[in-house]
């Protein structure tokens, strides 16, 4: 247990920020080691996998260093001819793309153009070009559109006719609850007046 937090203490300890180096003697030092260590490790990759590795690095006053696991200059070529091609690819596929973008925009502005047209033809304009088979088809168009219209114009109707009839029977249940009250106080007023003069008599 105990031998266990010690191997834990000392991982934690060995955890480094990756940050500038202030001072520059360590920072130099740091440097050094550094870049050993990758060019030994790019060294171990290019010999146990057999693979074509290349590292270049420049120190902060402009010094190189690189390693290459065969002819650096072939090397080079190959990376240009490489990063040639994958930009012609992707220049390739923006052109691609913008043409699909021009292409969509053109279908699109037909479109709006077409529809602009048969409206124009619906409200009875540029029809000198319209054959006898189109001008039938705008006339049904028409047609149809003039039943759905007068369909909702009788459903407004309908509905408006409705609630009037509605106001009308509550202004008539209104009136006919204020004639009944006015009835109720005719026929009752005769007999307050004879309780009244009663009551005048017993007083006197």
């Amino acid at each position: 247990m105990f031998g266990s937090d010690l191997d834990r203490n000392k991982m934690v300890r060995g955890k480094i920020e990756i940050k500038r180096i202030d001072n520059l003697t360590s920072r130099q030092i740091s440097f050094s080691k550094r870049r050993k260590g990758l060019l030994k490790k790019a060294h171990e990759l290019s010999v146990l996998c057999d693979a074509q590795v290349a590292a270049i690095v420049f120190s902060q006053k402009g010094k190189l260093y690189e390693f290459a696991s065969s002819d650096m200059k072939k090397m080079m070529e190959q990376c240009e001819m490489y990063k040639n091609g994958y930009f012609h690819a992707e220049r390739l596929q923006e052109e691609k793309d913008v043409q699909d973008l021009k292409n969509e925009v053109t279908v699109m502005v037909n479109r709006i153009e077409l529809l602009q047209l048969h409206c124009r033809k619906l409200m009875g304009q540029d029809l000198g070009s319209c054959s006898v088979e189109e001008l039938n088809e705008i006339t049904f168009q028409i047609e149809r559109s003039l039943t759905l219209i007068r369909s909702r114009k009788g459903k407004v109707h309908e509905d408006e006719v409705g609630k009037l009839k509605s106001e009308i029977e509550g202004t008539r249940e209104l009136v006919n609850e204020r004639t009944k009250l006015h009835e109720m106080e005719i026929i009752c007023y005769p007999f307050s007046l004879k309780k009244g003069h009663c009551g005048c008599s017993q007083g006197a």
